[in-house]
């Protein structure tokens, strides 16, 4: 479970990015963010892994207040959330296989975990047959792909998906999206995706939140992108 009380965040030249954010996500939900740029979407995102900090309010997740959280603690609460960004974020001088085992490297699993976990997963995502190639040998879809292993091989609670598709064809888009609803119903993690594909939003029909300015204006449980 995810909840936002009250949550704004203001920043020291005095844009507020989010003001009096309010909602909660139940288990296994997959939503859309949505809204213009520039209303807010990424700061939602960053703020959950605390790369941001709220200037007031509550942050929970797993009923901790994220936001009260020491330092120290900062590892162990992003390595229950799983990344996946527009700009995918790989290392150009790893391999694919090598890219998603870091993941697993960094929290010292060990290497024969590692060998089976990373290989179910590059299975999962449908790219096992490139583990040998590396980030500039791949398409934009497969480089998609690695991320969204890389984001699942430590089995996240919660998945956030800044724009995963803006820079993907329209049938890598579908593809990319199709993967992510099949990854939150086999593993019940929390995924959100922030997102200004209305086809794909309109499509699916999933719960939508719409931030404006800084602002929650809709929050729908079968949204539509154009509502306002």
């Amino acid at each position: 479970m995810i909840k936002f009380s009250k949550v704004s965040k203001k920043f020291p030249e005095g844009t507020v990015a989010l003001s009096d954010i309010t909602f909660e996500i139940p288990d296994k939900q997959f939503l859309f963010v949505i809204g213009p740029s520039g209303a807010g979407k990424t700061t939602l995102l960053k703020l959950l892994t605390r790369e941001s900090e709220s200037s007031s309010g509550s942050i929970f997740l797993d009923e901790e207040d994220i936001t009260k959280i020491h330092h120290s603690k900062l590892p162990s609460l992003r390595r229950k959330i799983g990344n996946i960004f527009q700009d995918y974020r790989l290392l150009d001088d790893r391999t694919l296989w090598e890219n998603v085992a870091l993941a697993l490297e960094v929290r010292s699993r060990p290497e024969k975990e590692i060998k089976t976990t990373v290989e179910n997963v590059l299975e999962l995502v449908g790219i096992s047959d490139k583990k040998g190639l590396f980030p500039q040998q791949l398409s934009g879809g497969e480089l998609q792909r690695t991320a969204i292993a890389r984001a699942i091989v430590g089995s996240p609670e919660v998945i956030l998906a800044d724009e995963p598709t803006a820079d993907l064809d329209p049938k890598n888009s579908w593809e990319i999206i199709k993967l992510l609803s099949r990854i939150n119903e086999q593993s019940g993690a929390i995924v959100i995706l922030a997102t200004h594909n209305a086809e794909i939003v309109n499509t699916l029909k999933k719960r939508v939140i719409r931030l404006d300015r800084g602002k929650l204006v809709k929050d729908e449980k079968e949204g539509k992108y154009e509502s306002v």
